[in-house]
């Protein structure tokens, strides 16, 4: 039964796989966004305007902790499910257990290095006295519990790669439901202010990685965790890490980017510039998410047929994505554009900062509907095995054109120079994307003939 559920990849009609995988993925994306977007309103709501700003300053090491979850996850589920095309089951059960080792060590590692030195390095990263504090009582919490949340994202790629996107979904959905119940019961009940959204973050995620692993030992599953799948295969890590070096690449430079914006905000507009950017990150993050949902529900179809050589269905797949990723972006585009108020105020009631979301919010999403074509077709690359060219397209996007606007555009417009760089990167970005995109397709219609 689960080998036929594998082949099914093979045979069924692509616009009904699609939704049976991407909305799934789209759903868990949604919810698992929902993780900062529900700890940044009730921490706005329930400790205040400069606790967003504190928060904000999290973000490197959030964007650094998910490089490394990536660059595991992310790798590890492509090469399953090119695994399960070429119908090589026993190496994609090795996957798993590789994936598992390897979370573990990054998710330790990166505490060890990163706790001991967390105030003078949220100092660095743009803090200043009044909101460091805050910084340092979230970020203190959610390193302790970083392995969990490195061994829960992997492993839910993994149980959606394999086969059972659905029940992926309901664990994310869970999560976050039982996210939400503990915020609100530590933050406004307790009273732990900030703290209590990091405690409700990293019990979350200990409860719903033993979920995981429990679902992930059943035998009745194509792939299911064994004694045998925990020696650590040097040739399965260096095939993983090397497809998941796209997505690591592009969360460590954005790791970097981000730093640099939060500078730059508060150079040029102080503690609440770099709160305003929190928010607009939060709702940015949340488009960004569900196309990178639709991403997931494609990658094992197009990872698959490509195994099997069935690549007019590839190419349709990938279509299929480029217009439902089109389609999210142009919505985040119009909720930028005419609802941006509305949007900022779930978020504080501090009118300073609602000023600097709504101008920010407007430039930042000005050229938002590229960006879901974009999007979807560098993970195309990903999506086949191809990480040299989705790594070169991440980076792109990320220092040659975006790192140098940062710097020059502020100093000819201010705080909107900050918000300009980062649409006049996505266009560019979204221009060498669909050249080379076009060369490749060229390249496999001829493989067809």
């Amino acid at each position: 039964m689960n080998e036929e559920k594998a082949l099914i990849l093979g045979r069924e009609r692509i616009g009904k796989l699609l939704m049976q995988y991407a909305l799934p993925a789209v759903v868990a994306q949604i919810a698992s966004s929902l993780y900062n977007v529900v700890d940044r309103i009730f921490i706005g709501q329930g400790v205040g305007s400069l606790a967003i700003s504190g928060l904000a300053l999290t973000f490197p090491f959030m964007n650094l902790a998910a490089a490394f979850g990536a660059l595991v996850g992310v790798g590890a589920s492509t090469l399953i499910s090119i695994k399960l095309g070429e119908k090589d089951y026993r190496t994609a059960r090795l996957v798993l257990g590789n994936v598992i080792i390897l979370n573990i060590i990054l998710g330790i590692g990166f505490t060890i290095v990163c706790l001991p030195f967390l105030e003078p390095l949220l100092y660095a990263l743009g803090g200043s006295n009044e909101t460091v504090p805050y910084a340092k009582d979230y970020m203190r919490i959610i390193l302790l519990g970083n392995v969990f949340t490195h061994l829960y994202l992997g492993l839910n790629a993994v149980l959606r790669s394999s086969g059972y996107p659905q029940k992926a979904m309901y664990v994310t959905i869970a999560s976050v439901a039982l996210n939400a119940v503990l915020d609100v019961l530590f933050i406004f009940v307790f009273h732990w202010g900030i703290a209590g959204a990091a405690w409700a973050t990293v019990i979350t995620q200990i409860l719903t990685t033993f979920v995981l692993i429990f679902m992930l030992l059943k035998r009745n599953r194509v792939v299911y965790i064994t004694r045998e799948c925990f020696h650590l295969k040097r040739n399965i890590v260096r095939e993983s890490c090397a497809i998941g070096a796209s997505p690591f690449a592009t969360n460590l430079v954005a790791c970097l980017i981000v730093i640099i914006v939060n500078l730059q905000l508060k150079k040029y507009g102080g503690d609440l510039a770099i709160g305003a950017y929190g928010i607009i990150n939060s709702i940015t993050f949340m488009v960004v998410m569900i196309i990178l949902g639709i991403t997931q529900g494609m990658q094992p179809i197009v990872g698959y047929n490509y195994g099997a050589k069935k690549y007019d269905r590839m190419l349709h797949c990938l279509k299929l994505s480029m217009i439902c990723g089109l389609i999210v972006a142009s919505v985040g585009f119009l909720l930028a554009e005419f609802a941006p108020k509305y949007l900022a105020m779930a978020f504080t009631s501090d009118k300073q900062l609602i000023d600097f979301t709504i101008i920010g919010f407007r430039i930042f999403m000005a050229v938002a509907p590229l960006i879901g074509l974009q999007i979807v077709a560098s993970n195309f690359f990903q999506s086949i095995g191809f990480a040299k060219k989705a790594i070169f397209l991440s980076l792109t996007r990320q220092l040659i054109f975006l790192l140098p606007g940062l710097y020059i555009f502020p100093l000819f417009m201010g705080i909107n120079g900050i918000w300009f760089a980062g649409p006049i990167a996505d266009f560019s970005a979204f221009v060498i994307t669909m050249l080379m995109l076009s060369v490749e397709i060229k390249k496999i219609k001829k493989n067809m003939v």
